[in-house]
C-alpha cells in the first residue's frame, strides 16, 4: 500500500526527529485554537491523507419510532453526532439538530406528542440539558434548568408524563424528577441520595418503577406512588445483585427485569430475564437457558411480545417472545455483530434495532415479524474504502496467572491479524484496554485498528482483562479494591502469550487505553516498561486518591464502590502502592497523553501530574489537551488530529526501525 512505501522511505527521518524531541526537560508547548500540545511533532501530510478515508466512516444508531412511522436515528455527516429521521428503507437521512455539540439521549414521546426529547452539554462537560423538539413546528423548548447535569429521559405510555434524572436539588445526588407533559412544572419524586433513575410508567401513569444504582455489581429497585410520593423499595434476594431494565407488563399485574439475584437458595453467575407477579408471588426465570447476560428488554405496547437481548461472548442474540405464553417467534437471520437499542414499532407488528459489527459501521435495520423479513434503513459510508478488506478479528484465549478449578484462568481477547501470508519480520503489536473498568470490549468496527491492521501492519490485541463485565458476577469482581493489579497482570500474561506467536514481535508492543484503560496503560508501563516499547493513555487516571478527591461530587460515592474508599487508611496505603504517578519512575517507555480539559470523570489534573512526574525522570512524554472537551474526543476534528498524532506516535515508537524477529 501507498503508506507502507512512504513509511519505508521516512523511518530514519523519523527516529532522528524523535532524538531530537526526546530531550530531558525541552518541552515546546504549542496552543492553537481549542489545542494545546507538548512536544507533538507536526504531522506529515501523507499520513493525514491516509487516514482521512478511516476518519470519515461513520455509522447510524435507532433511537425510536415517530408517530409516523419513520426511525429516529443519530449519525454525524459534519463535527458531532445529531438527530436526523429516516422515512424509508435507505432513504434520505433527514438532519433534524444543528449543533456543534453532540446530542444524546434521544427519547420519541409516544401519545400525541408529536416530537422527541433530547440532552446537551457544553464541550464534554457532562452537565447535560433536555430540551423538546417539535416534529410538528420544528421549534426546540429547553425543559431543565440550565445547569444542573439532567440525563435518562422516560414519558408515560400516553406522553402525558415525563421523568428524568437531575443533580438540580443539591449538585451531589442524582434524583428522578417528573413533569406533566408538555407544560407542568417538574416535581422531585425520589431524594433517598445517591443515582437514581426512572424504569418504567405503570399502564395508567399512576405508578412508576424506579432504580438507585451503586456499583455494576449493586442496584436496588423500587416503586413510586405518583400521588403521595411514597417510595416502597423490593426486597432483593441474596441483599446485593445487578438489577436493571424494570419494566410493568401491559396489564400492571406483573414487572420483568434482568436480575443476577440468588434463584432457589442458588447464586447466580449471569443476569437473566425475570418475571414476577408481587400479587400471586409468581415467578419465573425465562432465559435460564443462556449461560449469558441479559443486555435489555422492551415490550410491545399492546403488551403481546418481548424481546431482549443476550450478550454471547461480546456477540448480541436478538430474542421475541409471545406473551403471555412466553413462547420464542422465529426471527430473520441478522447479520452478526453488536445490537443497539432495539424497539418494537407502536402497531407491535415490527422491530427496529442497530447492528454493529467489526467490519461494518452500525447500521438501523428492521425486522417484519409477519411475515419473517428483514430490511436494511441505513447504509452507512465507511469512506470509499473496501470494505472486503477491514479485518475481522478472531476471539483468542490466553492463561493468566491464577487457577479456576485446577486449571488457568483464560482471558478473552479479540485479535486484529493484517492480512496476508507468512512474513519474514514479525509484526508489531498495539494492546488496546478498555475504560470502566465494569465494560466489555466487543468486536464492533474500529477504524484505528482497521488502520493500523490494514496500513501499519500492526496486529491489534483487545483483551477483556479480570473485571470486565460480560463474563459472569465472579470475573467481574476479579479486580476490586485491593485486588486491581490483577488485571495489570493479565496484560503480564497477554506479554507472554506474544512472545510464544511466531508471527508477532514481543519486542515491539504498545499499549492504548482510555479512562480506566488509561490507568492500565500507565500501570502496565510501571511493570512492564522492559517489554513494552510506548503507551499512549487518553483521559486515564494516574493515582486513585487524587482522583477520587477530584472528580465530580455526583460520582465520587460511585467510583469508590468499584475502586475502593481512599478515606480508609489501609485502602490509601493500597492506592500508594499501586499508584503510577507514585511510581513514575519505573516508567521507562515513551508516554503520550492525551486529555479533555472540561472532563467531569477524569479531571485534567490527572493528566497533566503523570506528564510532570514522568519528564523529571528524563522520559520524553507527548502531551496534547483540548479545551472543548471532555472524557473522550466527540468532535471531529479533535478525534481526527488526535487519531493523527497517536499514529505518529506509533510509527515512531512501533515501526522505526523493524525487528528481525520471526519466521521466513
Amino acid at each position: 500500500m501507498r503508506l507502507r512505501r512512504v513509511l519505508t522511505t521516512t523511518l530514519l527521518a523519523l527516529a532522528c526527529a524523535g532524538a531530537a524531541q526526546a530531550q530531558p526537560g525541552a518541552v515546546e508547548r504549542l496552543h492553537q485554537g481549542n489545542r494545546t500540545s507538548e512536544n507533538v511533532p507536526s504531522l506529515p501530510a501523507q499520513l493525514i491523507e491516509d487516514l482521512n478515508r478511516y476518519q470519515n466512516t461513520r455509522g447510524a444508531s435507532f433511537a425510536g419510532w415517530t408517530r409516523d412511522g419513520c426511525l429516529l436515528v443519530s449519525t454525524r455527516f459534519a463535527e458531532t453526532a445529531q438527530a436526523h429521521r429516516v422515512c424509508a428503507p435507505l432513504g434520505m437521512r433527514e438532519q433534524l439538530t444543528f449543533y456543534p455539540e453532540p446530542v444524546n439521549s434521544l427519547t420519541v414521546a409516544p401519545g400525541a406528542a408529536d416530537g422527541f426529547v433530547f440532552g446537551k452539554d457544553v464541550g464534554g462537560n457532562e452537565f447535560w440539558q433536555l430540551h423538546w423538539f417539535d416534529l410538528a413546528t420544528r421549534q426546540t423548548r429547553l425543559l431543565t434548568d440550565g445547569k444542573s447535569r439532567n440525563q435518562a429521559p422516560l414519558f408515560a405510555h400516553d406522553g402525558k408524563q415525563l421523568a428524568y434524572s437531575s443533580t438540580l436539588r443539591n449538585g451531589r445526588d442524582t434524583d428522578v424528577w417528573v413533569t406533566d407533559f408538555p407544560g407542568g412544572k417538574a416535581r422531585t419524586v425520589v431524594t433517598e441520595g445517591g443515582q437514581w433513575s426512572a424504569q418504567d410508567f405503570s399502564p395508567d401513569g399512576k405508578q412508576l418503577l424506579v432504580l438507585k444504582y451503586v456499583s455494576a455489581s449493586e442496584s436496588y429497585p423500587g416503586l413510586v406512588d405518583l400521588a403521595s410520593g411514597k417510595l416502597t423499595l423490593f426486597p432483593v434476594d441474596g441483599g446485593k445483585a445487578s438489577i436493571s431494565d424494570f419494566r410493568f407488563s401491559r396489564d400492571g399485574r406483573a414487572v420483568y427485569y434482568v436480575s443476577d439475584e440468588i434463584v432457589g437458595g442458588k447464586p447466580q453467575e449471569f443476569r437473566t430475564l425475570r418475571r414476577h407477579e408481587p400479587a400471586s408471588g409468581k415467578f419465573d426465570v425465562l432465559s435460564a437457558k443462556i449461560p449469558w447476560d441479559v443486555d435489555q428488554i422492551e415490550l410491545s405496547d399492546d403488551g403481546a411480545r418481548l424481546l431482549y437481548v443476550s450478550n454471547e461472548d461480546g456477540i448480541g442474540k436478538l430474542h421475541v417472545l409471545s406473551l403471555p405464553g412466553n413462547e420464542e417467534i422465529a426471527l430473520p437471520e441478522l447479520p452478526v455483530g453488536v445490537i443497539g437499542r432495539a424497539a418494537f414499532s407502536p402497531d407491535g407488528k415490527r422491530i427496529a434495532l442497530s447492528i454493529n459489527s467489526a467490519t461494518s459501521p452500525s447500521d438501523v435495520y428492521v425486522i417484519d415479524l409477519e411475515p419473517r423479513r428483514l430490511t436494511r434503513w441505513t447504509r452507512s459510508e465507511v469512506g470509499g474504502l473496501d470494505s472486503s478488506k477491514f479485518v475481522a478479528p478472531t476471539l483468542v484465549r490466553y492463561p493468566t496467572f491464577d487457577k479456576v478449578d485446577g486449571k488457568p484462568r483464560t482471558i478473552p481477547a479479540f485479535y486484529y491479524r493484517p492480512a496476508g501470508g507468512p512474513r519474514k519480520i514479525a509484526m508489531p503489536v498495539v494492546i488496546q484496554i478498555h475504560g470502566g473498568p465494569e465494560a466489555q470490549s466487543q468486536p464492533t468496527f474500529n477504524p484505528t485498528a482497521q488502520f493500523l491492521a490494514n496500513e501499519l501492519g500492526v496486529a491489534v490485541l483487545v483483551p477483556n482483562v479480570r473485571g470486565s463485565a460480560g463474563y459472569g458476577r465472579t470475573y467481574l469482581g476479579l479486580d476490586n479494591a485491593e485486588k486491581r493489579e490483577d488485571s495489570v497482570k493479565d496484560i503480564g500474561a497477554l506479554l507472554d502469550w506474544i512472545g510464544k506467536q511466531p508471527e508477532l514481535d514481543a519486542s515491539r508492543v504498545g499499549v492504548y487505553g482510555g479512562s480506566y484503560g488509561g490507568y492500565m496503560v500507565l500501570a502496565s508501563l510501571m511493570h512492564y516498561s522492559d517489554r513494552i516499547r510506548a503507551g499512549v493513555d487518553v483521559v486515564g487516571i494516574s493515582d486513585f486518591s487524587t482522583f477520587l478527591n477530584n472528580t465530580e461530587s455526583y460520582r465520587r460515592d460511585l467510583r469508590r464502590a468499584e475502586y475502593g474508599d481512599e478515606r480508609i487508611p489501609a485502602m490509601k496505603a493500597v492506592f500508594d502502592r499501586i499508584s503510577p504517578l507514585k511510581n513514575a519512575g519505573k516508567i521507562r517507555s515513551p508516554l503520550f497523553v492525551a486529555q479533555g480539559k472540561n472532563d467531569p470523570r477524569v479531571p485534567y489534573t490527572e493528566a497533566e501530574q503523570i506528564v510532570k512526574a514522568v519528564r523529571a525522570n528524563g522520559q520524553p512524554v507527548w502531551f496534547l489537551m483540548f479545551d472543548d472537551e471532555g472524557h473522550g474526543f466527540h468532535k471531529k476534528a479533535n478525534s481526527d488530529y488526535f487519531g493523527a498524532a497517536m499514529m505518529q506516535f506509533w510509527r515512531q515508537h512501533l515501526i522505526a526501525p523493524e525487528s528481525k524477529v520471526g519466521q521466513d
